[in-house]
């Protein structure tokens, strides 16, 4: 099951402080914050989707991670390429480097990362 947009947020979140308290979540939140209830009640979907959980602390709930973040743009990236690119990487990595504006040494350095792999293989 996919996170919403405002999950997905709120996911980001929790992946770069590991473990948090509500209110550690609402600090890292931008004006305006996000009201508790509207965080309480994104952190009870994710808890309920089975991306996060959560230790008790006396009432409070410290929150952290399930999933780790890159196996969820892994999956997610690859839906993509299998719904968009006709299930092929090299259809995808073609319209990524000619649709976006990426700079000549981010294109060597994607293709360094590229070398890199093919001689793992």
């Amino acid at each position: 099951m996919k996170l919403s947009k405002t999950e997905e947020t709120l996911m980001n979140y929790l992946w770069k402080l590991e473990k948090a308290f509500m209110k550690d979540l609402l600090e890292v939140y931008p004006e305006p914050k996000p009201a508790t209830t509207t965080l309480a009640t994104l952190l009870k979907r994710m808890s309920d989707k089975g991306y996060i959980a959560y230790n008790l602390h006396g009432k409070s709930r410290e929150y952290y991670p399930l999933v780790k973040k890159e196996a969820y743009f892994s999956k997610h990236v690859n839906g993509l390429i299998k719904n968009f690119f006709n299930d092929s990487a090299s259809q995808f990595a073609s319209f990524f480097t000619k649709e976006t504006n990426l700079t000549k040494e981010e294109l060597e350095h994607l293709k360094s990362i590229i070398d890199g792999e093919i001689k793992k293989k």
